[in-house]
Parts: structure tokens; C-alpha cells; sequence
């Protein structure tokens, strides 16, 4: 451990403290007399499966919810009533969502100072030069490697997260929190993620760090919370607790093996594409998959393994190449082709792609299928009914009632819906981007399970993941892309960490 690490340990000055926080909406309780102490200049880790409270913690010390009354938060010492999200960021905290919010048709620069740019003396016009040579400055200052020019929109995932972390950075915080920062990364940026993290350690800024990758907790944080059900369990140094007593304290109990035991599949092919082309894109795919059989598409971002599933369930269009189902050639232009063949797909970001968000549970679990749900112009509100409580009861997704609009599930029971309603079409094909990415361990372990039980009936899987645990633990076979080609096919025996990564990044052919 390093010395500013292990020396922050010793350190008793504390920067925020929040006494007997509760929380409550209609019908549920989701914050129940939470005491927390975060110590200047530490990275403090909070943990809980999807619903344990976390974002709603963290919505409350930013000031976009108001927590109920008799709780106190305390912030550089003193008492403080945190009003509203500009509030918090003129006492020095800001916060950085998981979910992005930037003006993607603007520069870096006009995003990180959004309602604070410059303006030239006597005039309402934009100083554009003091604007970028701020900005510039402040990039070199925290080694955050963008260039203040260019257009958001044109910037990958990873690249758009480090301008929020600069836009939170600008308002010059004395605690930063940090909701999922990692979640669309690789491992380089990651890497370049905690460095970052690393100057703020030295410039005695503060950071909570929430995480689902219990590695990356290990790696970066000097002490860790864990929360469930809405209570505090317990707050630990990193260095007097394992990843095994941290998995217990969050679900409550020990969990079982993270992956489910591995069967053989099938003999017969079940999908195969032939010599799948599509121009600037991905180049000459070709693979099969047998029923019951789980091979997953790995490689590094830019990789193109989305775009090669998106094109075969008919999302992007291919120029050339063939689709079968069990041999027979398929013409799929749109996803209602792809699903009208038994094809199914859930998508990388289940908020974009996956669900309809104002709507209620029920609705989304019908929405592929509604024409099994209704009957001429009306809905067969029994028979959806019957539905939406098999698949809740099917998946253990966690709700009030299956009218429950979904935007305000977590993230564990919206990625589980999102499953349910392709399960609903009984798909042959079932192509998972990312199953598991931002839900708890203890969620990953059910959905494991679920895409295991689907093999073992029959179903072909095609799962993209860049978690390596994942994909070892998942894959019959693994298909290895870089660049919109593969690089390689690796059988059972054959699929190592080493493998996949010598060949992600173009070895070994």
C-alpha cells in the first residue's frame, strides 16, 4: 500500500458526517438511521446489492432528495441542510452519476464550465479563449488526458466519463462522489481512472467510490461501508477485511459458487453466420452455435462484438453474409424479423435499449409479445396479469406490485425484467450484451444461474462480456474480436485469461 494510502488510515479529520439518516417513499423505507463518517482526503467505498440504498445515500448528500426528519449531516465540521444539487456544490460536494448527463452537440470545454463560461468585458459574448485555456489548464492539472476542443458527441463512453469528472473537478470539491465510474471503462482506463483518483488523495479531496467490482475496492479504497436493506451494516478498513466477509455483510448470508456448474451442450447447431460483412465495421464473422451451448464474444472496447450482435438481430444492417437457424437461411432487415425466428436480444444499456422507463412493470414484460396479450384492440389484462407475476416469481424480481413503474427499480430488478421480457417469445437464440453489468454479486450469481438453466433446456446463448471472471466461468467456447474481426476461437480447454488477451490485442494468429 502506498504511503499517502496507508498514512489516511491514521487520519482522524473528518469531512462529512451524516447521524441517524432515514429515507422514506410510498411504501418503502429505503434509508433507516444511517450513520456514516468519511475522513478528509480518504477513498471511502460503499457497497450493497442493487436496493440497499447506496444511490439514495448518495442523492441525499447531493441534494436531490431531502432525507426525513431527526437525521443530521454534518459537512467541514459544521451543521448543514443540504437544499438542493447547487447547494451541495457550493459546500463542496459534487457528484458524478452513473448515468450521463452532458450536451453532446458541445465542445469539452462549453460541457465542463456549462453556466459558468467566460465572458469578454462589457459584453454577453463567450470568451472563447479564456474558456478552452481554462479548461486546458485544469485538464493538465488533474492529468485527465482530453482536449478541450473536441465535440462531446464524438468522444467513446470512456472518454465522456472523464468529462464529467472534470466538469465535477472544475466546481473545485472537497468531496467527490463517484457513482459507478467504471462501469463502461476497460482495464487501461480504469488504470487512468485511479490515477486520477490518486491526485485527488494528494490534494486532500475526498472521494466515496461506489462499486460493484469488489477488485476495484481492494485496489483503490482505503476504508469500506456496506449497506443492505437500508441500514449501515458495518464500516471496515480495507486492509481488515476480505472480499468473502464483504460479499456476506451485503447479502447476509454466505453465497454459494458465483457460477453454476458447467454441462455439456448439444450436438446439433442450433445459429450460424456465414461471412458477415459490414463496411468500415466488422469483417468476414463467421461461427456457430450448438443448443445448449454458451459461447461468449470477448475483446477490448472498439472491438465491435455489440455491433456484430446488434446486425444480427436485424438492429444494424449487414452488406453481405448469411444468418441460419438450424441450417435454414434467414432474412432479417429490422428486430421484428429477428424475433418473428425465435432471436432474442438484450441489449448492453437497459435503459437506452431495454425498457420503456415511465411504464409499469407489467407493460414492459408484454411489450415484445402484446399480440399473445390481446385480443383485436384490447389488452388481456388476466392474462398479462398471470404473466407479469410467473416472471417475477421466476427471476425473484424485487417489486411493490407489477404496476410499479420501472424507472424505479434498481438496477439489479431492471436488468431482470428486461431478461423476463425476452424470455416471454420462449427465444431459441438468446444474446445477452453485458448481462451483468452494474447489478450486485448477489444478483450476477441468480442471472448466472438463470442463463445456465436456459442452456441446459436448449437454448444457444451468445453473451458478450469484458468481465474475465464472466467469461471464463460462462463460456463452452469463447470468440475472440479485435478490430471487427476474430482472432480467435478457443474451446473449453483452451480458454484461458492469457489467451483471451494475448488475442484481444492481436497475438497469436
Amino acid at each position: 500500500m502506498d504511503d499517502i494510502r496507508s498514512n489516511i488510515l491514521h487520519k482522524e479529520k473528518v469531512i462529512l458526517e451524516v447521524k441517524n439518516i432515514s429515507k422514506t417513499f410510498p411504501g418503502i423505507k429505503a434509508l433507516k438511521n444511517v450513520n456514516l463518517k468519511i475522513k478528509e482526503g480518504e477513498v471511502h467505498a460503499l457497497v450493497g446489492e442493487n436496493g440497499a440504498g447506496k444511490s439514495t445515500l448518495m442523492n441525499l448528500l447531493s441534494g436531490i432528495y431531502k432525507p426525513d426528519s431527526g437525521g443530521e449531516i454534518f459537512f467541514k465540521g459544521g451543521k448543514v441542510t443540504i437544499k438542493n444539487p447547487y447547494f451541495a456544490i457550493q459546500l463542496g460536494i459534487s457528484m458524478i452519476h452513473q448515468e450521463l448527463n452532458l450536451v453532446l452537440q458541445r465542445t469539452v470545454a462549453e460541457n465542463i464550465l456549462i453556466g459558468r463560461e467566460p465572458t469578454l468585458p462589457n459584453l454577453r459574448l463567450l470568451d472563447w479563449s479564456n474558456l478552452f485555456k481554462e479548461v486546458k489548464n485544469l485538464l493538465k492539472k488533474n492529468d485527465i488526458s482530453l482536449s478541450e476542443k473536441m465535440i462531446v458527441g464524438n468522444l467513446s463512453i470512456a472518454k465522456q466519463q472523464l468529462v464529467e469528472i472534470a466538469k465535477a473537478i472544475s466546481y473545485n470539491p472537497k468531496l467527490i462522489i463517484m457513482d459507478e465510474p467504471t462501469s463502461s471503462l476497460s482495464r487501461n482506463e480504469v488504470e487512468r481512472l485511479f490515477k486520477i483518483i490518486k491526485i485527488f488523495r494528494k490534494q486532500g479531496i475526498s472521494v466515496i467510490y461506489i462499486s460493484h467490482v469488489l477488485d476495484e475496492i481492494f485496489e483503490i479504497a482505503n476504508r469500506v461501508s456496506v449497506l443492505r436493506d437500508g441500514i449501515l451494516v458495518g464500516t471496515k478498513n480495507i486492509t481488515e477485511i476480505s472480499k468473502n466477509q464483504i460479499i456476506s455483510m451485503m447479502i447476509g448470508r454466505k453465497i454459494g459458487v458465483m457460477f453454476p456448474q458447467f454441462h455439456k451442450s448439444k450436438e446439433d447447431i442450433a445459429f450460424e453466420v456465414k461471412r458477415l460483412n459490414r463496411k468500415n465495421i466488422f469483417k468476414d464473422i463467421s461461427f456457430k452455435v450448438n443448443k445448449g451451448e454458451i459461447v461468449c464474444i470477448a475483446g477490448l472496447i472498439g472491438s465491435k462484438r455489440t455491433e456484430v450482435a446488434q446486425a444480427i438481430f436485424g438492429i444494424d444492417h449487414i452488406d453481405s453474409g448469411e444468418i441460419l437457424i438450424e441450417n435454414e437461411e434467414l432474412k432479417i432487415r429490422n428486430p421484428r424479423d429477428a424475433i418473428k425466428h425465435g432471436i432474442a436480444m438484450v441489449p448492453e444499456d437497459r435503459k437506452l435499449g431495454g425498457l420503456a422507463l415511465c411504464r409499469s412493470l407489467k407493460e414492459n414484460l408484454s411489450i415484445v409479445n402484446l399480440n399473445d396479450f390481446s385480443k383485436g384492440p384490447f389488452i388481456l389484462s388476466k392474462k398479462e396479469k398471470i404473466n407479469s407475476e410467473k416472471s417475477v416469481k421466476m427471476l425473484s424480481i424485487k417489486i411493490q406490485s407489477i404496476q410499479q413503474i420501472v424507472n424505479y427499480l434498481s438496477g439489479g430488478n431492471q436488468q431482470k425484467v428486461v431478461i423476463a421480457k425476452w424470455l416471454n417469445i420462449n427465444p431459441k437464440i438468446l444474446i445477452l450484451d453485458e448481462p451483468t453489468r452494474g447489478i450486485d454479486v448477489g444478483t450476477k450469481a441468480e442471472i448466472h444461474k438463470l442463463i445456465a438453466k436456459l442452456a441446459e433446456k436448449g437454448v444457444a446463448i451468445i453473451m458478450i462480456s469484458s468481465e474475465m471472471p464472466e467469461v471464463l466461468g460462462m463460456s463452452h467456447r469463447v470468440i475472440v474480436m479485435k478490430s471487427g474481426e476474430i482472432r480467435k476461437i478457443l474451446n473449453k480447454k483452451d480458454i484461458t485469461q492469457e489467451n483471451i488477451l494475448v488475442y484481444s490485442l492481436g497475438g497469436r494468429k
